[in-house]
């Protein structure tokens, strides 16, 4: 970080820069802006062609291709969102290097020829965990008010674009970069009407990129959505979403009284080209004709619109977001994967109806050349692994944690409270066990808590009791094991992902309410965290160096877990009695030419995370579904040896097997 000296220097210095780097180079014509309701790109009307491709559901080495795919296509320009949290895990704790290296993915956009809608937040919603917002926020004290004028929590705010915009005006379009657009919050019109946030953000926004720049907000095609969210007093341009079988037409006219004369170019920011999926449900798909009617309808009549999403991709490691409904407790955690159902799949591939559908309408409509089809990416099937247990869970507990890292308090702390920010939560507590059976009861538990019992004696008598689930919010039966002395309690408490829409986006992860065993508030306490992060933000804990165990292999996890939800109806897992554990296999890769993508299923296992080559892949539950597979990008193998471990929450596959294949798979589950 730059002292403040400094930093006010660079504040001074940058207006000037902005004014002159457009005259340098030759560059002085180049401009994009809006007048007489028309994008214009260096004085010629311009139609954005776009589409949603976010570099952090993507494995770096795979961003060119992507956007290749999105060019063939007929897109002209890419949106993506800017998650604060990747960048930001910890305070003042910057990352912009491989997953969260952004200036390099908006020059190879520009080499690509390609232009940018940047759509910097802070808020992103984006089936994203906690909307983009780092989980420490959830820390401070007295609580901040995310989303809003909030003195605290637009400090924060200022001090993360102090970092970002600065790193953002050089790749401006004027400044001869790729980014045409900044959007300014996300959807705020479904939030809230505190215009004083909106007005700071832009001001912040000019104060690094200057008055050039369009900036633009987003928001439903509604006119609440739009009253509450748009600012034109501030000269931001307002573009609107809606479902993708509206008529647009009567939208854009409602669009129109939102922005200054002149400014109202009719763009759909969000063009759904399909929808997110929950556990728990059926894969949601959306038909290749209709969506291409309905792009036709906008762009032939000289509409501009941004495809969400043009491609999805993964929601590696942690994550993945979560929705609810009327209250906070019904809770619906998404998918590991992000393919949506859009035209270019969760794995790259462009040969199905719907990518070939939107092209024509592109070509048709904008007089785009057909580019060349292009090649789907080859994939292999490396057959079946044969797994072996490990160790579990229970049995290294003492031994995986850093002794200053386990917490003690007299009542149950949640997650954030003691730094933990992803991954798992072990709480544990003793009780006397006086009644045949007695009844656990947990208020509030986010997300999901395991259940077991042993006499104080050890692990070795463990009894598992069944799972509280936040979204049923159930009582438990204990069982009395009939101890000599107290019995001891484990209550392991899994972060499914963030809400990232809606009334109860702060969402605090872990145990938020007093335990109660027959009636009676069990105290003091000791939790113990595990982490498992992951994506290239390396974990400061190695959680097993070597298992003391006989005849295992050294096992180190470098990775993290992603969260599920599930829905009471299909995906409770009472019947399966195993405890957590971790497993691991070997396969190896005897050369680079035979390194391909691949898929690994998981029928016949319950639930848990997968890492491969100390990379996690994400979260699998097929007993509860839709999703079997995880996507394996082909840059996280290697030629030789390649790892797999598996953390298992329930009942392994019995025969401890793991399926590689070519294919995704989206039949799993009790409905299926």
């Amino acid at each position: 970080m730059a002292s403040g000296g400094t930093f006010r220097n660079l504040l001074l210095v940058l207006p000037l820069y902005l004014a002159l780097a457009s005259l340098v180079g030759g560059e002085a014509s180049r401009r994009f802006w809006i007048e007489n309701d028309t994008f214009r790109k260096d004085g010629v009307p311009f139609q954005i062609v776009g589409g949603d491709v976010h570099y952090f559901r993507i494995v770096p080495e795979y961003w060119k291709d992507r956007l290749l795919r999105a060019k063939a296509l007929g897109l002209n320009t890419i949106q993506t969102y800017v998650p604060w949290n990747l960048h930001e895990p910890e305070p003042q704790s910057w990352k912009f290097k491989g997953f969260t290296d952004i200036e390099s993915y908006l020059r190879l956009a520009q080499e690509l020829e390609m232009l940018v809608m940047l759509r910097v937040g802070p808020y992103i919603c984006g089936e994203w965990d906690l909307g983009g917002f780092p989980p420490w926020l959830l820390t401070i004290e007295p609580a901040l008010k995310l989303r809003s004028s909030d003195s605290s929590y637009l400090s924060l705010v200022e001090r993360w674009w102090g970092v970002l915009l600065l790193k953002v005006a050089p790749l401006l379009y004027n400044n001869g970069g790729p980014v045409i657009m900044v959007q300014i919050e996300n959807e705020f019109g479904s939030f809230g009407d505190d215009k004083n946030y909106l007005h700071h953000l832009v001001q912040l926004a000019r104060r690094y990129l200057g008055n050039d720049i369009i900036l633009y907000t987003t928001d439903g095609g509604a006119l609440g959505n739009l009253k509450n969210g748009s600012i034109p007093q501030d000269d931001v341009f307002a573009a609107v979403d809606f479902e993708t079988g509206s008529n647009p037409w009567p939208i854009f006219k409602l669009q129109k009284k939102y922005n200054l004369p002149g400014k109202s170019v009719p763009l759909s920011s969000e063009f759904y080209t399909g929808w997110l999926t929950h556990w728990g449900e059926r894969i949601a798909t959306t038909d290749a004709t209709s969506t291409a009617k309905a792009l036709k309808t906008i762009l032939c009549h000289n509409g501009s619109a941004v495809l969400y999403m043009a491609h999805g991709g993964t929601n590696f490691g942690f994550y993945n977001g979560a929705n609810t409904g009327q209250d906070e407790s019904d809770y619906k955690a998404d998918l590991t994967s992000y393919d949506y159902d859009a035209p270019i799949k969760e794995h790259g591939d462009v040969h199905n109806a719907k990518y070939k559908a939107l092209r024509r309408v592109i070509h048709e409509c904008t007089g785009t050349p057909l580019h060349p089809l292009p090649a789907n990416i080859k994939k292999a099937s490396y057959g079946i692994m044969k797994l072996q247990k490990v160790v579990s869970l229970f049995d290294i507990i003492d031994n995986i944690n850093d002794p200053l890292k386990v917490s003690v308090s007299e009542h149950p702390l949640y997650m954030e409270q003691i730094g933990q920010m992803f991954g798992f939560l072990l709480y544990m507590s003793e009780y006397q066990g006086k009644l045949p059976s007695s009844i656990l009861s947990i208020p509030k538990v986010h997300d999901r808590a395991q259940v077991f019992v042993s006499c104080s004696a050890g692990v070795r008598t463990l009894r598992y009791c069944g799972v509280i689930e936040r979204w049923s919010n159930k009582t438990l039966e204990i069982p009395n094991l009939r101890c000599s002395s107290k019995t001891s309690l484990y209550i392991l408490v899994e972060n499914m992902g963030r809400v990232n829409y809606g009334p109860y986006i702060f969402d605090r992860k872990g145990i938020l309410s007093p335990i109660q065993i027959d009636g009676i508030t069990l105290r003091h306490w000791k939790m113990y965290p595990l982490a498992l992060n992951s994506l290239d933000i390396l974990p400061k804990l190695q959680l097993i160096t070597q298992i003391p165990y006989a005849g295992a292999s050294k096992m180190s996890i470098h990775g993290d877990s992603e969260k599920i939800l599930q829905d009471s109806s299909c995906c409770s897992n009472e019947s399966t009695s195993a405890e957590p554990a971790f497993y691991e296999g070997h396969f190896r890769i005897d050369n680079e030419t035979e390194i391909k993508d691949t898929f690994i299923s998981f029928r016949g296992w319950n639930k848990g995370v997968a890492f491969v080559n100390n990379f996690n892949i994400g979260r699998f539950w097929p007993a509860c579904g839709p999703q079997c597979t995880l996507y394996v990008p082909a840059p996280i193998l290697r030629p030789g040896d390649n790892i797999v471990v598996i953390f298992e929450l329930h009942a392994p596959n019995h025969e401890l097997t793991i399926d590689f294949t070519t294919d995704p798979d989206f039949t799993c589950g009790p409905e299926q």
